[in-house]
């Protein structure tokens, strides 16, 4: 007997998600607004951290490890500050976060002027002062966002909603390779931190005025409505005791699940070449390429983001029904394999055809990864479940920040022409360590199918 359903029109499938998304509720759109300028201003700042610590006096191990201490210590962060999402809901916690990254980078702009250059003098210890700042404050930022867009969006619009959040975040991250090259030759490193404070300050009075309780409230209605259920309140556990609240984490942490513990560790090898994006990429562009790429490192170290941005929607709109795991094999491994094209020497075709396919590899799979993790979230425990998700990318950071500056200083150093160094090396060991995840993935492939699609029912 044939099958009746009727045959969707393939351009009806990329249309209709952008439709919905239009049609969402101006919280979702106010969300969209924040986090594309927390995207600018995080990306901004870290693409230049590196530097900002060779400038402190730190040599590249150590700007590298100060780096790490940064991107690893806001996965940290969120996994057990993730949980203040659910407690006092996502207005009050975006506010809170914001505020405290502000302090944080005002600290970064401040630190050069303090006092003397040098591993642990007072310009270095005010400059780690700040990332502190930055870390706890981000570290409630991101589950606040992603907590928001489940909150603010219903069946229609869910996957879109996350992918243009991911899409948004990418945007940001392109956009300092716009602004930074013209302050930064003309005021420093620091005068281009004073323009990430501003857009810091930017970010807090969206939040306070496009994200009012009322606008909060409806959003949350109406995502009620196109799920066909009740309407309820925003999840956050006011009614219960702190021991009720303490007991219903505990019981529903995901950790006793094998399947998604290595569904999100084994993701590690591929994902240290989003670390090499700020610890190995601007040093790399700099120190082995002369001319155009060398002098503006900042566009060719965004130029994925903005890929992103450009096809993380339409990628989620094709592949919006397509299994989650077998989509995670396909997207690792494009966004693998083409590091080995890097092995092959510096030159500007194979940097394009490294960054467009990784690229592509990254739409498939990682925004279909953040709304799977927020997804089986039960009622409550967004915040903790993308904490719990995210921890696995903390060891990651913590990883890569311990060797990248090593293999710099080894195969890509400070102070030598670009002939005189060894990048294919270099390149060809990361791409070994990215291709482990795909391949796991796909030997995991019977065990893995047993058991997650039911947790994720």
């Amino acid at each position: 007997m044939e099958d009746n359903k009727p045959v969707q029109n393939p351009l009806r499938e990329i249309v209709d998600p952008f439709v919905n998304l239009i049609k969402a509720p101006r919280a979702l759109w106010g969300i969209n607004l924040s986090y594309l300028l927390e995207g600018i201003t995080y990306f901004g700042i870290l693409s230049l951290l590196a530097m900002y610590f060779n400038d402190l006096g730190l040599n590249d191990i150590q700007a590298g490890q100060m780096v790490g201490i940064q991107t690893a210590g806001i996965t940290l962060a969120m996994l057990f500050l993730g949980a203040t999402v659910d407690w006092i809901g996502v207005r009050k916690a975006l506010l809170i976060s914001l505020s405290t990254m502000l302090v944080g980078r005002v600290l970064l702009a401040l630190a050069p002027q303090i006092g003397a250059p040098g591993l642990w003098q007072k310009a270095h210890i005010v400059a780690m002062l700040g990332i502190l700042g930055v870390v706890l404050g981000y570290g409630i930022y991101q589950p606040a966002c992603y907590a928001a867009v489940k909150q603010f969006t219903d069946k229609k619009t869910s996957a879109m909603g996350y992918a243009m959040l991911y899409a948004i975040m990418n945007l940001g991250g392109f956009l300092p390779g716009l602004i930074s090259p013209p302050i930064r030759k003309n005021h420093g490193i620091v005068g281009v931190y004073w323009v990430y404070v501003a857009l810091t300050v930017a970010g807090i009075l969206v939040v306070a005025f496009i994200l009012s309780k009322k606008t909060v409230e409806m959003a949350i209605a109406n995502a009620r409505e196109g799920q066909d259920e009740p309407v309820s309140e925003p999840e956050t556990n006011e009614t219960q005791s702190t021991k009720e609240k303490i007991v219903y984490y505990l019981k529903n942490f995901p950790v006793k699940d094998g399947r998604f513990m290595f569904f999100i560790f084994i993701l590690i090898p591929v994902q240290t070449l989003f670390a090499h994006n700020w610890l190995t990429l601007p040093m790399y562009f700099e120190r082995a390429f002369s001319g155009v790429v060398s002098n503006n490192f900042e566009f060719f170290v965004n130029f994925n983001p903005i890929l992103i941005f450009i096809l993380a929607p339409m990628v989620a709109a094709l592949t919006a029904q397509k299994d989650t795991y077998k989509m995670m094999i396909l997207g690792t491994t494009v966004m693998a394999l083409p590091t080995f094209l890097l092995a092959i020497g510096p030159n500007i075709y194979s940097v394009f055809g490294y960054l467009i396919i990784m690229t592509i590899g990254e739409a498939i799979w990682q925004p279909r990864f953040l709304q799977w993790v927020a997804e089986i979230a039960p009622k409550n425990m967004t915040g903790i479940y993308m904490g719990i998700g995210q921890f696995p990318w903390f060891l990651t950071k913590v990883i890569t920040s311990l060797y990248s500056g090593w293999f710099l200083t080894k195969y890509c150093p400070a102070g030598v022409t670009p002939e005189q160094t060894n990048t294919e090396t270099m390149w060809l060991i990361y791409g070994f360590i990215a291709i482990i995840s795909p391949i796991a993935l796909l030997i995991a492939r019977k065990w893995m199918g047993k058991g997650l699609e039911k947790q994720k029912a």
